[in-house]
Order: C-alpha cells, then sequence, then structure tokens
C-alpha cells in the first residue's frame, strides 16, 4: 500500500473541460485528508517551482506530461496522467477513470512504468553552452528552403556515418512513438533502456535508424560547411539556434520520469489502438 498525503496537480487550461475537472479533484483529495496544490497554465510557460509531494496528476494529455517531466523526474515524483482527450501514450488514464486509478495506486494495485530521460548538450568552440533535458527527444531540423543538413555521428569514439539528410532525431524509447515514428524509426517499448538514432529523409538509403544501449553518448557534429539555418528542438518544445561547428552530445540520464500505470490498457493495446 501506498501513503499518498500530499498530491501536486499541474493542469493545462487550453484542454477541454479541465477547469471544470479542478475543483472535482480539489474537492475529493482534501475530503479524504489529502493536502492539495497545483499549477495551472495556458500556451508556452516557464517549468513551475514544485513541492516535495507523494505524487503528481497531470490533467490535460501528452504534451502536458512532458512538460511535466522536466521538473518532476529530478524529484521522483511519480505521475498519474489523465488525458482529458483520447488515450495517449503517456496518458493512458481518461478523465473517467482518473479516481480508480487513484484509489488503485493507494491501494498499492497499479505500478510504476519507469522511463528513461535524455540530457542534450551544445558544446560551441568547445564551451558548453546550452544543456537541455527531455523525456520524448532531440531533433536536429533546418529552416529555410534548402533543408539539407550536413553531420556526423560518433559512437564510442567510432564514426558511425556522414550524413546528408533533412535532419536527426535522437530519441527515446518513450519518444519512440512520436516523430521518430513518422520518420520511420522503429517503435521500442518505453521501459527499454536504449536511446534511437533516426535520420530525416537521408540522402542515402544505406542511412537507416539504429538502435543503441542507454548508456552509449551519442556525439553529433554539424558540419563547418553547413549553410542552411539549423536549430535543435527537445520535445517539440525548447529550441536553440545551431551553428556550423557545434557539437551536440545526447545520453541517457540517471534518474527516470516514474508514470502511473493504468490496468486498463498496456502499452500494446494503446500501440494496436493508436496505429490502426
Amino acid at each position: 500500500m501506498k501513503i499518498v498525503q500530499s498530491v501536486f496537480l499541474i493542469a493545462n487550461l487550453d484542454k477541454e473541460d479541465v477547469k471544470e475537472m479542478i475543483p472535482v479533484m480539489e474537492k475529493y483529495f482534501l475530503s479524504h485528508g489529502i493536502s492539495f496544490s497545483m499549477f495551472t497554465y495556458t500556451g508556452i510557460c516557464d517549468v513551475p517551482e514544485v513541492p516535495q509531494v507523494d505524487l503528481a496528476v497531470v490533467l490535460g494529455g501528452d504534451g502536458t506530461v512532458l512538460f511535466s517531466s522536466k521538473v518532476l523526474f529530478s524529484r521522483q515524483i511519480p505521475i498519474l496522467g489523465v488525458n482529458m482527450g483520447n488515450v495517449g501514450f503517456l496518458t493512458e488514464v481518461v478523465r473517467e477513470e482518473w479516481r480508480d486509478a487513484f484509489e488503485k495506486y493507494q491501494a498499492g494495485q497499479l505500478g510504476i512504468s519507469y522511463r528513461v530521460m535524455i540530457k542534450v548538450s551544445v558544446l560551441r568552440k568547445e564551451l558548453l553552452t546550452a544543456t537541455f533535458i527531455g523525456l520524448n527527444d532531440g531533433v536536429v531540423s533546418a529552416s529555410g528552403s534548402s533543408k539539407i543538413i550536413y553531420y556526423d555521428v560518433n559512437l564510442s569514439g567510432v564514426v558511425l556515418g556522414e550524413y546528408r539528410a533533412d535532419g536527426l532525431i535522437v530519441a527515446t524509447p518513450t519518444g519512440s512513438t512520436a516523430y521518430s515514428l513518422a520518420a520511420g524509426g522503429p517503435i521500442v517499448h518505453p521501459e527499454t533502456e536504449a536511446l534511437i538514432l533516426t535520420p530525416i529523409c537521408p540522402h542515402s538509403l544505406s542511412n537507416r535508424p539504429v538502435v543503441i544501449p542507454g548508456d552509449e553518448v551519442v556525439r553529433v557534429k554539424i558540419s563547418e560547411k553547413q549553410r542552411t539555418d539549423i536549430a535543435l528542438t527537445i520535445d517539440g518544445r525548447d529550441v536553440f539556434p545551431l551553428l556550423p561547428g557545434d557539437v551536440l552530445t545526447f545520453e541517457m540520464m540517471p534518474h527516470k520520469t516514474l508514470l502511473v500505470r493504468s490496468d486498463k490498457r498496456n502499452f500494446y493495446e494503446v500501440v494496436r489502438a493508436k496505429l490502426n
């Protein structure tokens, strides 16, 4: 049995019916003697300060969980994601099931899904320029009329290849069902400790997606001859402009995001529902 004495709610007000759901949840938790605090937002906002609590309830969709994971994973606070639309890959619990899911979690009947987080560092002229954390992926892509990017990939001191492509996705197993999948990458079970390298529209048929162990560090160098403006995007949210000669490293974080599992459906059932 898990003793939940405090709950922090993160609610995306852009989602339908979220405003109406908040007072219902607040009344429920307070009536059960559980401390309740919350953060609500619309659009793009800064990551909030989160108190040390026993459980975070995230009200919105998969994007809301991606947003929330950046601050919750370092505190190792479990996330009960409640989808206010259709079932998502990260929010398996739908709005009608949240109370039942919480009570089963409280009773020790629901487990935790441990999800790899990715750390992306940007080195410019050998100096650390920026660092980002993501749950889904880091994407290098171009803007403008010409979208070709020149880069090489290094693994364990070995050059995997020199690429001409529209970009590169380095995804976690959780992110394997997102942009990486659309770009032709494989579906990987989300609790696997691995990273997925998926070139975007490579100009060589030999440049295929690669799955590597989670303890590998991926080193990507942007070619000095790169002319098109390019940027790094983390989880579709954080954007950082890149320059020719920049070096990016992608590696697994030591801590994972903790997602409360649903007993109504598992990952394979969600895949079947989403892809058929």
